[in-house]
């Protein structure tokens, strides 16, 4: 398997041990690795969001972890800039990227490219809002299909979201969202993606999901928190949906207990990557699937 034109794209769930598969293959095949997790960008959160470790970094380079501060929001749209880049750059320079990590919709983005529609204003957006409430769903609907048959096999009157998007995204525009996304071109070809799937056995991430919340403890998540926390980030911002913020918050105000904080930390992880599975099963079928125990088989045909 000749891997040297290609770019490797690595996901799985939290704790399945993609990060470490990462590493051995970037040193099998000269390659160089980018983050695709949208909390390890943060550099403020190192312990919590699971950044690779020093040793780690030393022996293959790594790019895009803990370069943005949690003050800020950070889109799919800004990751998929910096990504492209990342991996051009690399490209030049006759290393094989290896974009590694559990966000889905980064690796959606970055294969079949981001739907650039222009902001809308808030004026918009409210009359909008206001009128849906107004005429109620169905009417609402009706009078969508009118300006934009286009997505009658699309979208149904009982989806609230889209059918409001829809709305105004045609009557700002001019153009369907339909043919927003059908004109959107990803910047990469998809033939040049070798996409693998790292996927282990459910009770096996339970049990690492267990052993890694003991250890994030251990490591100095608690301080991190505090730390956090001392910065009075707003709550809309992205980085306070990092788990583990609200469990040790809870913890620090002596609400819970030591065991009670790992109990928390690790259902609500066991919960995330559950949901990054189903994300995987239905969206990534045909992604080459690799249990990260039985790894060393793939590594001896490259």
């Amino acid at each position: 398997m000749d891997l040297r034109s290609k770019i490797i794209l690595i996901y799985g769930p939290t704790a399945s041990g993609k990060s470490q598969f990462a590493i051995e293959l970037a040193k099998k095949i000269n390659g160089e690795i980018i983050n695709a997790d949208s909390m390890q960008i943060y550099k403020e959160l190192k312990i919590l969001s699971a950044r690779p470790f020093k040793k780690d970094i030393k022996d293959i380079r790594h790019h895009l972890y803990g370069f943005q501060t949690v003050k800020k929001n950070f889109s799919t749209g800004d990751w998929l800039k910096l990504a492209n880049q990342k991996i051009s750059i690399l490209k030049k320079k006759k290393k094989i990227p290896i974009l590694v990590g559990g966000t889905g919709l980064y690796f959606k983005a970055l294969v079949d490219g981001l739907v650039d529609i222009p902001k809308i204003p808030i004026k918009y957006r409210n009359e909008i809002r206001a009128l849906h409430k107004k005429i109620g769903a169905k009417k609402f609907f009706s009078n969508l299909l009118q300006i934009d048959p286009l997505i009658k096999n699309y979208i149904t009157e009982f989806d609230t979201q889209r059918s409001i998007r829809a709305y105004e995204i045609k009557v700002f525009t001019k153009k369907s969202m339909l043919k927003w996304f059908k004109d959107t071109k990803p910047y990469f070809d998809k033939k040049d993606f070798c996409k693998i799937y790292v996927d282990l056995p459910r009770n096996q991430i339970i049990n690492r999901i267990n052993l890694r919340t003991h250890q994030m403890i251990k490591n100095g998540a608690i301080k991190e928190v505090r730390n956090f926390l001392k910065l009075k980030v707003p709550k809309m911002k992205t980085a306070n949906k990092a788990i583990g913020i609200l469990e040790i918050r809870e913890f620090l105000e002596k609400k819970i207990d030591e065991n009670r904080l790992i109990e928390k930390i690790s259902i609500k992880t066991r919960q995330y990557a559950k949901r990054q599975s189903t994300w995987g099963r239905g969206k990534m079928s045909d992604w080459m699937k690799i249990n990260p125990k039985n790894s060393n088989k793939f590594l001896k045909k490259i």
